[in-house]
């Protein structure tokens, strides 16, 4: 990988001047899941796409601990998940809950309420990775891992997330959103 290559991978990332290899690989792992939990929250049944995204989005995390060196547990993967969720509601769950509900209604259902449900899980995977990265480069492992400590940036990087997932990034092209 060329210094190129990696200033173009930084570009979503802009508090930072410099990314380790392993970093980047962590960008690269969250952005990966961040369209497949996206394509999950496309799923037609309801809860079924709550379940596939919570599947989904615990593989990201065990990804990203692996590329770490931090232990994993599904338990604590599965609480750190839940966690999160309480510092974007009630609007932001309320629209994905809104947009898997809608599915129940045949046909139109389907229609109106994937894209909601598609966009808050994508927003929802791209905060939480993002969270972890910081957390995992800081030194920090699953046993200090503190949600409250971490809510503002969670919010902002939801917020980002939600931008990149509705393609709207300020008119700037990141390579997050390619």
């Amino acid at each position: 990988m060329t210094e190129k290559d990696v200033v173009a991978e930084t570009k979503s990332v802009p508090e930072k001047d410099a990314v380790t290899e392993r970093e980047l690989a962590a960008f690269k792992t969250v952005k990966k899941y961040m369209w497949i939990s996206m394509g999950a929250g496309l799923i037609p049944v309801p809860f079924l796409d709550w379940a596939a995204v919570s599947g989904v989005q615990l593989k990201m995390i065990a990804d990203l601990s692996k590329s770490y060196g931090i232990p994993f547990k599904e338990s604590t993967g599965k609480a750190v998940i839940g966690s999160m969720a309480g510092f974007i509601l009630p609007h932001s769950l309320a629209c994905g809950f809104l947009g898997s509900m809608l599915k129940a209604i045949p046909v139109v259902g389907a229609l109106a309420g994937a894209p909601a449900m598609a966009v808050f899980c994508g927003a929802y995977a791209w905060a939480l990775g993002n969270v972890f990265i910081q957390h995992f480069e800081s030194g920090g492992t699953f046993l200090n891992f503190d949600p409250e400590a971490v809510r503002e940036y969670f919010k902002a990087q939801f917020e980002e997330g939600r931008k990149i997932a509705t393609g709207m990034n300020g008119g700037q092209k990141t390579e997050a959103a390619v």
